[in-house]
């Protein structure tokens, strides 16, 4: 399998996006690959076989979250962050803790539809390409028949009976309904229809006005998630009984050709083969982020709330144990899903969990606090700086936007002293500090010609030095 990448490969990845905490990074691509060489073994060890949960112990913004999500964009696994303190247990507000192997249940199924549309779509998109050329060059309209006006109640019921579409049987326009299907092609026409296609091939056109019809947007019912917690799709039992409602749109030939390709892709995939592969990615794949595991700790003071926190850790066990799932897919086994804990766990230890939840996290990594070379690192290292993005943003502007090496430096020195006087909140304090630093050149930006602009270290003591040394004012603002 040649697209598996070693442990050395993995961190070297995650390199690009997370600075430090080498540890964390060596210990979760450990986990990882264990998976692949999990797949080498007999069929029967594999089933014996279970994952090593990780706990990442340290303070907030040093790159818990960060690993855990880039972890599963550098394998493409299905991946869900949810926090411990959303879960309840009965007799409590707070969500089904099954509910977050049903959201990565959500989440494989739309990774394989992409994958399986991006198959299919060179094809699709040829004969989407034809039905706009027929909707910008239409065919002459030939008067419509009263039949369908007049059907009378026997016709209607026959018609019920012979299709398996409701709209269809009723008369009602389809969305696979040729543009020609009540309208004469022409020679004239189709001549136009060749000039227009010669157009469209060479994307002069993708700017120009088209009207579709289109299917209507499926509403949102919170009925739907609840039935789903017993394993039924309402909505799609109700889409299979009702008829999809068309709408009229007028957008761009861009934006109409990704809608069609979109509706069109849906109607040409085999949705039960998604939702198998999709079950299959989520059990052998699949990555689960329980953030502020500490929180349902129950620590060393005894408060009202302990027995709400016990009780979380209770419902969480069966799942990390791994248990049977049903979701409006089927059934999903956990047992092979690797769970990543996280938590600060500042006022209470990992010890405080109870002990079956403890042994099934066996791989403890603790991660250090953010230095002020780190923040430096950060700064402009990654990929995804945060120099680098607000270069990016201020261009839109036509501001060309430079950090000199100095500025950098007193950026990264101001947010790890506010970090030492105030809370730490690792790196998400350089944020703050710099919207602080640029906020007039994000505000006035649109409205002035400014070129190039240069940020010194001066600049950055002009806007934030006096308020970065008041506490009280650094307390409020920073």
């Amino acid at each position: 399998m040649d697209n598996i990448l070693t442990p050395k490969e993995i961190v070297a990845q995650l390199d690009n996006y997370i600075i430090g905490q080498d540890d964390a990074k060596k210990a979760v691509a450990i986990a990882l690959y264990n998976r692949y060489r999990r797949m080498q073994v007999p069929k029967k060890l594999q089933q014996e076989i279970t994952p090593k949960n990780l706990m990442m112990i340290g303070p907030t913004g040093v790159g818990k979250t960060e690993i855990a999500r880039r972890l599963a964009k550098v394998v493409k696994a299905p991946f869900v962050k949810v926090e411990a303190t959303k879960f309840t247990e009965v007799g409590y507000v707070g969500r089904d803790v099954e509910s977050m192997v049903r959201d990565l249940v959500d989440v494989a199924v739309t990774m394989e539809e992409k994958e399986k549309f991006d198959e299919i779509r060179p094809e699709v998109r040829r004969d989407v390409d034809k039905k706009l050329v027929k909707l910008l060059v239409p065919g002459i309209k030939k008067e419509r028949r009263q039949e369908n006006n007049n059907m009378d109640f026997m016709s209607m019921l026959n018609n019920l009976q012979n299709s398996s579409n409701l709209q269809e049987a009723m008369g009602g326009q389809n969305n696979d309904e040729d543009p020609d299907s009540n309208a004469d092609v022409t020679d004239e026409v189709r001549d136009q229809r060749l000039s227009v296609k010669e157009q469209l091939d060479k994307g002069l056109l993708e700017d120009h006005e088209v009207t579709i019809k289109v299917e209507e947007s499926r509403k949102v019912n919170p009925m739907n998630d609840q039935m789903a917690q017993m394993g039924l799709d309402m909505s799609g039992m109700m889409d299979s009984l009702m008829p999809k409602k068309m709408i009229t749109r007028t957008l761009t030939v861009s934006e109409a050709r990704e809608l069609l390709i979109q509706q069109e892709s849906q109607k040409r995939v085999d949705h039960d083969e998604i939702y198998q592969s999709a079950i299959e990615r989520t059990q052998n794949n699949g990555i689960i982020f329980i953030d502020e595991f500490d929180k349902i700790a129950a620590g060393s003071k005894k408060t009202s709330g302990e027995v709400s926190r016990e009780g979380v850790q209770r419902d969480i066990l069966p799942i990390v144990e791994g248990s049977q799932i049903n979701t409006k897919y089927g059934a999903v086994n956990t047992d092979h899903i690797l769970f990543i804990a996280s938590g600060a766990f500042a006022e209470s230890k990992p010890s405080d969990l109870i002990a079956e939840l403890q042994g099934r996290f066996p791989i403890r990594v603790e991660l250090q606090d953010l230095t002020e070379a780190d923040f430096i690192q950060i700064l402009t290292k990654p990929d995804n700086a945060l120099t680098k993005q607000y270069v990016a943003l201020t261009r839109a502007d036509g501001i060309h936007l430079t950090f000199t090496k100095e500025s950098v430096e007193e950026i990264a020195k101001i947010a790890f002293n506010l970090n030492n006087t105030n809370q730490n909140i690792g790196a998400r304090r350089l944020a703050t500090v710099l919207e602080k630093i640029l906020a007039d050149i994000l505000y006035e930006g649109p409205d002035m010609q400014m070129g190039d602009i240069t940020i010194t270290r001066e600049y950055v003591k002009e806007q934030i030095g006096k308020i970065a040394d008041d506490q009280d004012l650094s307390r409020y603002i920073l």
